[in-house]
């Protein structure tokens, strides 16, 4: 059988004025990655790069595929993990704010 290997990058890449200020994802607050069935049976695998945007609260408050893993079953799976994610919202001027984050999902069988 073969081992489902999944890795998470947040990417440096965010649309916020201040570099040092982005969304952070809380990982330990995500549902659980798991490799949906139908992908399993075909071995797809990719890498799927997303738009987050988060609320001052910390919570997503949108999301789109920036590019897509070429399944769209891998996609939307990305998109409901990061869905149930908290974030450490983006800062400026010491003060919570809304800001687009992106997030890489590499979706591996080895």
């Amino acid at each position: 059988m073969k081992k489902i290997l999944l890795a998470v990058a947040l990417l440096s890449s965010v649309f916020a004025a201040n570099a040092a200020d982005v969304p952070v994802v809380e990982k330990q607050t995500c549902e659980k990655a798991v490799y949906p069935k139908s992908s399993l049976i075909n071995e797809e695998t990719g890498t799927v790069l997303l738009s987050i945007l988060v609320g001052a609260d910390g919570n997503v408050v949108d999301s789109k595929v920036e590019q897509s893993s070429g399944s769209k079953t891998l996609d939307k799976a990305a998109v409901k993990i990061y869905a149930s994610c908290k974030f450490k919202p983006a800062t400026k001027d010491g003060k919570a704010q809304q800001a687009w984050a992106k997030l890489e999902h590499v979706w591996s069988l080895s």
